[in-house]
């Protein structure tokens, strides 16, 4: 057998697993996730229906953090390392300058993507507020969306313009 062969045969499984069985178990994970929690009245109480497509549906900074947030910057707000660092927002002296975290938020940094561009400009503000205002942060001089209109690429506009009208 040739070593190009044996190369193909040893990915086949890899190849298919890819094209045929993450796309025919997907719908199934999609039922499997409101099960578990059901099982955890408690936490099911506390979680929302997550958001689904391509922009998030949650419209306040609890849950926009909570959704959006919380999985690398934990729900304290304390940060994480392990398959990266995710630093931490408690406590951060780098939220005083309001357009600091809005910068962040909507182009991104180093292993943040820009979760703005799913996001309106009211969204960004309410998380942001959210954040600067929790976790040991104490800086009240809120942002707005004219603030955050102001930091946002014409072309994310643009891109938020599309999905309203779908």
């Amino acid at each position: 057998m040739s070593a190009k062969r044996t190369e193909l045969m040893r990915r086949l499984p890899l190849a298919w697993l890819l094209i045929v069985a993450v796309p025919a178990i997907t719908p199934v994970l999609g039922l499997v996730a409101p099960a578990a929690l059901a099982q955890n009245p408690a936490q099911a109480s506390s979680a929302g229906a997550l958001s689904t497509g391509f922009a998030f549906s949650e419209t306040g900074g609890e849950d926009l953090y909570a959704n959006v947030c919380q999985g690398c910057h934990m729900p304290d707000g304390t940060g994480a390392i392990g398959a990266g660092a995710y630093p931490s927002l408690a406590g951060d002296k780098a939220l005083e300058a309001a357009g600091y975290p809005v910068h962040i938020v909507v182009h991104g940094q180093r292993g943040m993507p820009p979760v703005g561009m799913m996001m309106t400009d009211d969204q960004i503000a309410a998380v942001v507020n959210y954040v600067r205002t929790h976790f040991g942060n104490d800086y009240r001089d809120a942002v707005t969306a004219a603030d955050v209109k102001a930091v946002r690429p014409a072309a994310d506009d643009r891109v938020l313009e599309m999905r309203r009208r779908r």
